[in-house]
């Protein structure tokens, strides 16, 4: 993808990533606690390495204690990121349209810090995660990709970092997101971002 096309997924999708962290039960709209919605008519572009590799299917994160299955995620009808449903058996969820793990460029797994009234969610610890410890995709395929953590950064939802997260890399690398920071209602001020890098395949 793109510097361009990678803007203008960002723009469209950041202000609807992880809203429902800590928000409604499944069947409710978890993205009313949203601060902003997409442009009208303006729709994520899909990557252009989102169709090779194999898709993952379970996540580990062994020093956060994270062993999850992961589910598709796409668009919902407005034209936003899809988030993980809120739900007693919360698991991660993969955006389809970024690469797969383990092929060039960010692979994005969305999880949440809360799920309403079931509790913590999947990624509630992940801003513990600490630079070098190990993160694995295990894929459709039966392999599994190993990514290292580089940096976990958190950051106000107003300055989220779009270039960072969706830019253009020379390599695979995988970006974990949730929500963190002060909770205010049913949402969070801030997203922690996890970024990694492949280590082996």
């Amino acid at each position: 993808m793109n510097p361009l096309s990678r803007r203008a997924f960002a723009t469209a999708a950041l202000g609807t990533l992880l809203v429902g962290c800590g928000g409604r039960p499944a069947g409710q709209d978890p993205r009313t606690d949203a601060p902003s919605t997409p442009p009208a008519g303006r729709r994520p572009p899909k990557s252009a390495s989102a169709s090779g590799g194999s898709a993952p299917v379970r996540l580990r994160i062994p020093a956060i204690g994270v062993d999850t299955p992961v589910m598709r995620l796409g668009l919902a009808p407005d034209g936003s990121v899809e988030v993980p449903p809120i739900t007693a058996h919360d698991q991660a969820g993969w955006y389809e349209h970024s690469p797969t793990p383990g092929t060039t460029g960010p692979s994005v797994i969305l999880g949440h810090v809360t799920v309403g009234p079931y509790g913590d969610g999947v990624f509630r610890n992940l801003s513990a995660l600490r630079r070098g410890q190990r993160v694995v995709a295990r894929l459709e395929n039966g392999e599994a990709a190993v990514f290292a953590v580089s940096s976990v950064r958190t950051v106000a939802k107003a300055d989220f970092p779009s270039d960072e997260v969706y830019g253009d890399v020379g390599g695979p690398e995988l970006r974990l997101i949730t929500c963190g920071g002060t909770r205010t209602g049913d949402g969070y001020a801030d997203n922690v971002i996890v970024f990694a890098a492949l280590s082996r395949p």
